[in-house]
């Protein structure tokens, strides 16, 4: 029940969510913990943290991220969302969700362009519950190839950076396509 309480206060916190669902997950594959269970717990909290995140949006708008735009790195990211939330919202706050601090920005933009929350509720359950499957698996799995739970937990981190480097890499193409695009005009 700790490991519950604790992976939900994360998620809802905005602190490291990755690394206690991986952690989680890791013990669900040796059945210590319902892997349904933790993705759900996971899953609700991401998405009462976007909903903190919608309201901070609506009431505070595109100042919410102010902060987060004076570097060009991020700026770009916050603009490139924009962008595309206006024509492809919902996949892209599903697909962002993926990225580091993606969900957080994901949500603080669609409150700011006054997206309907009947509009963003679903889009957030939907990414919050695909993206703490994702995690969790990778703990899981990593518990079922190794019996050592902090060998686990780190094979499934190494993982994780596998699988993460590449597409931030590619987010920090398409931010510097971004910011050149923007200096040019």
């Amino acid at each position: 029940m700790t490991a519950f309480v604790v992976l939900f206060v994360v998620a809802v916190v905005l602190a490291p969510t990755e690394a206690v669902l991986i952690g989680c997950g890791v013990p669900a594959a040796s059945g210590e913990l319902s892997l349904i269970a933790v993705i759900a717990v996971a899953a609700v909290g991401c998405t009462l943290s976007d909903f903190v995140d919608f309201g901070v949006g609506r009431g505070v708008g595109l100042r919410a991220l102010e902060r987060v735009g004076r570097r060009p790195g991020p700026r770009a990211v916050v603009a490139w969302t924009a962008d595309k939330l206006a024509t492809r919202g919902e996949s892209i706050l599903v697909a962002v969700r993926f990225v580091p601090g993606g969900g957080l920005v994901g949500a603080v933009l669609a409150g700011s362009l006054r997206w309907p929350v009947r509009r963003f509720a679903p889009i957030a359950v939907v990414g919050a519950t695909l993206w703490s499957a994702y995690t969790a698996a990778l703990g899981y799995f990593g518990g079922q190839v190794f019996t050592d739970p902090v060998v686990a937990t780190l094979v499934s981190f190494a993982v994780a950076t596998l699988v993460g480097v590449p597409i931030g890499m590619a987010v920090r193409a398409a931010q510097r396509r971004v910011v050149d695009a923007a200096a040019a005009a």
